[in-house]
């Protein structure tokens, strides 16, 4: 890759990393300020845990036909329509007055913000290819975490100023960065379009992407692991502040923290320390992309079904930092796996489909988990389950294989490799 093209590559990660900051900090607000918005709307857990499973379902269910939009009429349109519109969505939460108004803005916000992760992680793996790969991905990914991380402060901010000043200021602040982002996108270098050493390039006939993808065993574990992932913590994400809050006595400005805040924090360092050790071993071992995530699964798997039985704040902490450092070391490597095992043409939709399970999956535990709770079954309960489910995803991705390792491999080849 030409300087130009490494300078146009960063520049993308740079403002991207902007967009995934507002994307998560969006979608985590609610979660933090659960007293303040039931207090007002009259909500109990049940509909409380409905407005994140509502977004999550939603959010699932586009997420196969956003990818798909967006490897066909292109990436940048995509991302610049979907920030638009779910921070008018946010701006909308603000001023909703009952229930059905804010489920209904986060139902919007479900639809558009399901529109940019496919297009922009594809994008980034456009302009980056082999050694800077996970590192790339993971930097942007970090947004997601630093929006999440100041999403954490959202019980705080409610405090001071009310609930509804911060979902207005946010939204606000989404609309004037899109204005930034269409003047401020560097073009796209005409070699990033080709695939890189680790890219799967698919000579059959490639019009039916989604079949493609899901008769291509590497991709279906990766679609199972995500699933398990997403029932695990999604509903771990959602329930954190609560759980403190409600089940150890935390004061609600301090769950956010302990919660959200400490999990996404962890999240964060997870993916600077994955991205880098993935793209070092990937040059000796082609499953790095997957072997790291594995790691990180089965070491957060017994911290996870620990929750449940201590009550000790710093050790309950502790855990879910470890919890939150396994979900980074999965995000820092998931597109990146996934080039190793589908065709790079399809990627957009490979990870829309994987948005998909992972998403629907973790609306639907986020749901149960309130219910649960309603029906006196401790959220202890439920993180013991996630733990359960995060050792199993974390055996699957033992199983992933990089096409040029499988024997199965009769119509696809890693680029650059010549064709069976």
């Amino acid at each position: 890759m030409t300087a130009k093209a490494s300078r146009a590559a960063w520049t993308i990660v740079g403002l991207l990393w902007g967009v995934a900051l507002i994307n998560y900090l969006d979608r985590q607000l609610v979660v933090t300020m659960p007293g303040p918005i039931k207090a007002d709307l009259g909500l109990g857990d049940e509909k409380f845990g409905l407005l994140s499973s509502v977004f999550l379902w939603i959010y699932g269910i586009c997420s196969p036909i956003a990818g798909y939009l967006a490897d066909r009429i292109g990436k940048r349109r995509v991302i610049l329509a979907s920030l638009v519109i779910w921070s008018v969505a946010t701006f909308a939460s603000g001023l909703a007055t009952s229930f059905g108004g804010m489920l209904a803005a986060r139902g919007i916000l479900g639809v558009s913000e399901a529109f940019y992760m496919p297009a922009a992680v594809s994008l980034i793996v456009e302009y980056h290819r082999g050694p800077t790969r996970s590192r790339a991905t993971g930097l942007h990914l970090s947004g997601v975490y630093a929006g999440s991380v100041l999403g954490g402060l959202g019980g705080a901010l409610a405090e001071a100023f009310g609930w509804r000043p911060v979902f207005l200021a946010i939204g606000g602040l989404g609309v004037a960065y899109a204005l930034l982002l269409s003047i401020a996108f560097p073009p796209v270098p005409a070699e990033t379009r080709e695939g890189g050493a680790e890219d799967v390039v698919v000579t059959a006939d490639t019009r039916n992407a989604i079949y493609m993808l899901l008769s291509t065993p590497g991709f279906l574990l990766l679609l199972a692991m995500n699933l398990l992932n997403g029932a695990a913590y999604w509903p771990v994400r959602n329930w954190l502040a609560e759980f403190f809050r409600g089940e150890i006595g935390v004061t609600p400005a301090w769950a956010g923290v302990y919660g959200p805040m400490a999990f996404n924090g962890a999240a964060f360092l997870g993916m600077l320390i994955a991205s880098n050790l993935s793209d070092w071993w990937v040059a000796r071992n082609l499953r790095a992309r997957s072997l790291v995530p594995a790691i990180g699964f089965l070491v957060a798997a017994p911290c996870l079904l620990l929750i449940g039985a201590i009550d000790y704040v710093p050790a309950v902490l502790a855990c879910v930092l470890v919890a939150g450092m396994s979900q980074g070391f999965l995000d820092a490597n998931l597109m990146p796996a996934a080039c190793t095992v589908v065709d790079f043409r399809s990627r957009a939709t490979a990870y829309g489909l994987l948005n998909f399970v992972g998403t629907t999956a973790g609306g639907v535990m986020t749901y149960v988990g309130g219910w649960l709770k309603e029906q006196d079954v401790a959220f202890a309960v439920v993180f013991q389950c996630s733990g359960i489910m995060i050792l199993l995803a974390g055996l699957l991705l033992l199983l992933v294989r990089p096409i040029g390792m499988q024997p199965w491999r009769s119509n696809v080849t890693a680029a650059g490799e010549p064709s069976p």
